[in-house]
């Protein structure tokens, strides 16, 4: 194995409920903007949740031919969309052999509005009828497949599919694949596309969404009112390069990657551990990656997706991996209060977020956090965004089947 190289962030990209470039996702997650409305998709009338967090100004010929589109599911577009601004911003392609650049980019569920059609089709018109190009759009690889024929990557190219935390681990690994030598750079990231009618009826039959009809009561992440996430949809794209090619080509540089965790609860499918053993390792372990030493100010970027269980479970595993003094002096927010829960983009955008923070010095609020919940009593950063001198960021995703995902950024 080579010894351990350093990792950088030279490119951003994203499209999301809050703004489809990265500008426009800063400005309105500082400002505290709702990306969060009534579902347009489709009829909701017989749907106990009406909410959800849709990308509302995208247009995929903006990043590929029609011909492409028409090939591509909903959740490879916003992918494409984000790797797109991404690698542009990083000038990266052309500076590398094409095999020493990869891909790696997650998706929980992959192609879930192709699958529903396609289904429909079947059942109402026969098998004949059935897309020839049914499986390649609904497999949750084809993002970091599609990507990688853009840009000719011919390193590795593979998705992360651990559910809510894919955004972060498909960043976790791709670190460590640079890291050890196995490649110099890695578009990488995370896309979700499933506000679909079985996408809202299942999560709904498992009481996991918030049935709140009101926006601003509806995400509401370490808040006593709290009842259920709100499902929201997009990507982000991050460019992860070796440190010294990056300085050598003069690229800008957002900050360093230092630290990664991954853990499993082996606990339950979708409960988190009671004692938040397996989250609070993944912290530990992407803090000692990072060389915390207790002395830095930091921000963590929490999972907070606004469900009963999670919030408090969270705030349990900051304690633990932290100490308790310690996580009382971090800054702590859950962007989900504006983009919703973008399920395996999450933490692609939520790193994007921790990037931002190192780079601004600005903190996002947790918006519409009025009723602290005694159970998560740490500063959360209630409803306005604070200016800090952030030293470490730390951004959470804690994923069904118990995938834990802790990513830790610096300045380089």
């Amino acid at each position: 194995m080579s010894e351990a190289r350093r990792v950088v962030v030279t490119g951003l990209g994203v499209i999301s409920p809050v703004g489809s470039s990265t500008a426009a996702a800063w400005e309105n997650l500082i400002a505290g903007y709702n990306g969060i409305g009534p579902i347009t998709y489709f009829d909701t009338t017989n749907y106990k949740a009406k909410l959800g967090a849709q990308v509302k100004d995208f247009d995929p010929m903006n990043y590929m031919d029609r011909s492409e589109m028409l090939r591509s599911d909903k959740f490879v577009q916003y992918a494409m969309g984000a790797a797109v601004q991404a690698v542009e911003e990083s000038g990266v392609i052309g500076t590398l052999p094409p095999e020493r650049v990869g891909v790696y980019f997650g998706s929980g569920i992959g192609g879930l509005n192709t699958i529903s059609a396609e289904i429909g089709k079947l059942e109402s018109r026969g098998p004949h009828r059935v897309s020839p190009l049914c499986v390649p759009m609904m497999i949750p690889n084809m993002a970091a497949g599609s990507i990688a024929i853009r840009y000719n990557c011919q390193g590795g190219a593979m998705p992360a599919v651990t559910a809510c935390a894919s955004g972060s681990n498909a960043i976790g690994e791709a670190l460590r694949t640079i890291r050890h030598g196995y490649a110099d750079a890695i578009i990488t990231g995370g896309a979700e596309a499933s506000i679909v009618p079985v996408g809202i009826a299942g999560f709904i039959n498992m009481k996991a969404l918030s049935v709140a009809e009101d926006p601003n009561a509806a995400s509401l992440p370490f808040d006593a009112r709290r009842g259920g996430f709100v499902i929201g949809e997009g990507a982000a794209a991050l460019v992860l390069e070796e440190y010294e090619h990056a300085k050598a080509r003069g690229a800008k540089i957002y900050g360093e990657i230092c630290g990664y965790g991954s853990t499993c609860d082996a606990y339950h499918i979708t409960a988190p551990h009671p004692e938040a053993l397996g989250g609070a390792r993944a912290m530990v372990q992407a803090l000692e990656e990072a060389g915390y030493t207790g002395n830095e100010r930091v921000y963590i970027n929490a999972h907070g997706t606004g469900t009963p269980l999670n919030d408090s479970g969270e705030t349990l595993a900051i304690k633990k991996a932290m100490g308790e003094e310690n996580a009382h002096k971090a800054l702590i927010s859950s962007t989900k209060s504006m983009t919703g829960h973008m399920l395996g983009a999450a933490g692609a955008i939520e790193a994007l977020v921790c990037l931002k923070v190192l780079e601004t010095g600005l903190v996002p609020p947790t918006i519409n956090l009025l009723h602290p919940d005694p159970a998560c009593d740490l500063n959360y950063v209630p409803n306005s965004a604070v200016q800090a001198q952030i030293d470490l960021c730390v951004s959470n995703s804690l994923g069904f089947g118990g995938h834990n995902a802790s990513l830790a950024f610096r300045k380089v």
